[in-house]
């Protein structure tokens, strides 16, 4: 069987119906989805993403991003995107594998496959690159290890650490070499975007935030826009509209309660972000959304 079909159908056997499948291989998961969807906000934590079969969009900022079997996604931070299933039937639904990025993991391996030195260019948050054929042998000994549990244990960290060596050292190996090293300017704007994931509800300014990353202004905005396609207040805005779209969605909050718990002290102004970013009024997003679920 073709390297590619062995990987689909692998994934499709342990992932039989719609959903995420967490595996027994810790930081592994799988995905399945029969129909195109829409976009809907979520959190990419640092993971890389291989697509068997289907495509799938992200929109970052005003970035888009495309993967697909012929290109695989890497997010190297926590990032919140809209993300879309675009190519998916009932017959040949979309199918990935996601690995989470081992910080620990990628730490030994950059100690040992060092960069050139000198300070890489601050890249963006996501990156897509082409999937190759030794990223694709691994991919598919990875869930072909689902097949032999008593194998998984003993050989799945040690497919795990060649996927993530693989990244390391192809053409996107310097973001991640970057963020291993607390004191790279891609490293300090990773510290800065968890300080805003934990206080995203409260009142600061940017310079707060460039202090926490150890920056100037100038420098820190210059060097969070390059990675996450937004400004610092962007971020946040982000971040609130997407918890207060989930308060509404699953714990039934009215639109102000909602914009209330997310930070915002005017309801107008909540209303007014929000259908800046989702394209209608929070309470008609909600009752949409819960439509669907239906």
């Amino acid at each position: 069987m073709a390297p590619l079909a062995l990987f689909r159908d692998t994934i499709a056997r342990h992932a039989p119906r719609d959903g995420t499948f967490a595996c027994r291989l810790p930081g592994v998961k799988l995905i399945r989805c029969s129909t195109a969807t829409l976009p809907m906000p979520v959190i990419y934590e640092p993971t890389v993403c291989f697509v068997a079969q289907g495509r799938k969009r992200a929109l970052l900022g005003s970035s888009v991003y495309y993967y697909d079997p012929t290109r695989y996604l890497v997010a190297s931070v926590g990032l919140p995107v809209m993300g879309s299933v675009i190519e998916a039937t009932a017959t040949q639904p979309y199918l990935s594998l996601q690995v989470d990025l081992d910080a620990a993991v990628l730490g030994e391996l950059a100690l040992q496959y060092p960069q050139p030195a000198g300070e890489p260019a601050v890249a963006a948050g996501l990156a897509l690159d082409t999937m190759t054929p030794g990223l694709l042998d691994a991919a598919t000994r990875l869930v072909c290890l689902l097949d032999s549990p008593d194998d998984a244990e003993a050989l799945g960290p040690l497919v795990l650490r060649e996927i993530l060596y693989r990244l390391l050292t192809g053409p996107n190996g310097s973001v991640l070499h970057a963020i291993t090293r607390g004191d790279s300017r891609h490293g300090q704007v990773a510290h800065a975007i968890l300080w805003i994931r934990a206080n995203f509800r409260g009142v600061w300014r940017t310079d707060e935030v460039a202090r926490v990353a150890g920056m100037s202004r100038s420098s820190f905005h210059a060097h969070f826009k390059a990675v996450t396609a937004m400004s610092p207040l962007d971020f946040r805005t982000q971040l609130r509209m997407q918890e207060a779209r989930r308060l509404m969605v699953n714990d039934g909050l009215d639109a102000a309660d909602a914009g209330h718990r997310v930070g915002y002290e005017s309801p107008s102004q909540f209303s007014r972000d929000y259908s800046r970013l989702f394209g209608m009024p929070p309470a008609t997003d909600a009752q949409r959304l819960r439509l669907a679920e239906v």
